[in-house]
């Protein structure tokens, strides 16, 4: 069910998240501002169309989708990957493939906080929110 990631997230803390911007090759530069910036997750739902906009000080991103179809991501570290988002077991998942590699960003809605697992190979960060 969608509708329980809907709202505005603040982020409140961030575990390893320098190591897998790392793994998936995001410059020392960007990684630097991608450790500083504190974003706000707004996600909505339209139709049957989702959106999830990142919103910082660094960067404003947003991508509209639905699930199960396969959509160009520009991601905010400037990576050109095809996504799929799916719904599994209450989670989000988002897939994003580019170059031959894959990475796995699982959104889950635990004890009322938005928790992100972020997976590229034997790397794993993880993001929690809060409700702004």
């Amino acid at each position: 069910m969608v509708e329980q990631f809907v709202g505005t997230w603040a982020l409140l803390g961030s575990d390893n998240f320098d190591e897998y911007m790392k793994a998936i090759g995001v410059n020392f530069a960007t990684r630097q501002m991608g450790n500083l910036a504190k974003p706000k997750l707004v996600i909505s739902v339209d139709g049957g169309v989702i959106s999830m906009k990142s919103e910082s000080t660094f960067k404003n991103t947003e991508i509209k989708f639905k699930l199960d179809d396969e959509f160009d991501e520009t991601t905010a570290d400037g990576r050109q990957t095809k996504t799929l988002m799916t719904l599994e077991n209450g989670k989000l998942i988002q897939k994003q493939t580019w170059d031959g590699k894959t990475t796995v960003l699982e959104r889950e809605v635990r004890d009322g906080k938005l928790i992100i697992r972020c997976v590229m190979d034997d790397v794993v960060a993880v993001r929690t929110y809060e409700k702004a």
